[in-house]
């Protein structure tokens, strides 16, 4: 049997009642850990890009219920990292692979969960944290103050600026997770969560928020795209007029926020431009 089928054979147990944690064997476990060190090898992947359009993200539920299953399948366990003694359904990443890589993580929180991959020439900086089923590619910066949640997918040389929260998607399994493709560059402070996805080269500016629920006026192709930001933008957060109106408690319109998305000029590129001496 494959991984996949052993993890989807596994899961119609768990989601059966036929096994939880208090009952699961010794080989259950073993699958468990098989499953974890294909993430980290970066050989299955929680989402995968299945044309050429930055919306046709899907996600690939069998890994997302292969990582449910550690933890309704692992009991609690006390760990320690360092001097700090913690407890958790799963312990930390082991980093040796990454200098092979050319990766690197700075000391005194950089935080790499189990079950996250992280690829060639990347940069770690503390305090950060990548989650499990996380998928880092090569030569992506993760900046200090950073969190890439569970699944999230980030692209080859993209930099997270410090203070920026990549959230994850667990479930429903279906769903797919955050995405920052191949080249994109996310000013300090930004979020990105509920499945939004960050087109190819584009630049973000800081502290904008990127999510469904808050629609982007695309000036370049003059159209208003809700769940992504298209390829070679530069985005930001402008503030529109809200249906809300006047109201009693307080005096004027009301506003809500938007992200407007512009061509990316020379300037932008020049202040967003990377320091290859970081990555030799």
């Amino acid at each position: 049997m494959s991984l996949e089928s052993d993890v989807r054979e596994l899961w119609q147990r768990y989601d059966d009642g036929e096994v939880d944690a208090s009952t699961a064997t010794v080989d259950e476990l073993d699958t468990l850990d098989a499953f974890l060190d294909a993430l980290e090898a970066g050989e299955v992947r929680a989402a995968e890009k299945t044309g050429s359009a930055v919306t046709s993200w899907e996600a690939n539920e069998w890994v997302k219920r292969g990582i449910l299953l550690n933890f309704g399948l692992r009991e609690t366990l006390a760990r320690e990292y360092g001097d700090v003694r913690y407890h958790d359904v799963l312990p930390l990443r082991d980093t040796e692979d990454l200098a092979d890589r050319g990766t690197r993580n700075t000391p005194d929180g950089t935080v790499i969960r189990r079950g996250a991959y992280l690829g060639s020439d990347c940069i770690m900086m503390s305090p950060s944290f990548v989650n499990v089923g996380a998928y880092v590619d090569d030569g992506t910066l993760v900046d200090s103050c950073d969190t890439v949640g569970s699944c999230a997918q980030i692209g080859a040389n993209v930099k997270l600026g410090a203070n920026t929260l990549i959230g994850g998607v667990l479930e429903p399994v279906e769903d797919a997770p955050v995405v920052v493709e191949d080249g994109a560059a996310l000013g300090a402070g930004c979020r990105v969560t509920s499945g939004f996805v960050v087109g190819e080269n584009s630049i973000v500016g800081e502290n904008t928020l990127l999510t469904p629920r808050i629609p982007v006026y695309d000036l370049v192709d003059e159209e208003i795209h809700y769940g992504h930001l298209p390829a070679n933008r530069r985005a930001f957060t402008r503030f529109v007029e809200s249906s809300l109106g006047d109201h009693d408690l307080f005096a004027g319109g009301a506003y809500k926020p938007a992200v407007v998305a512009l061509d990316i000029e020379d300037d932008t590129l020049d202040a967003t431009r990377r320091e290859e001496a970081l990555r030799e």
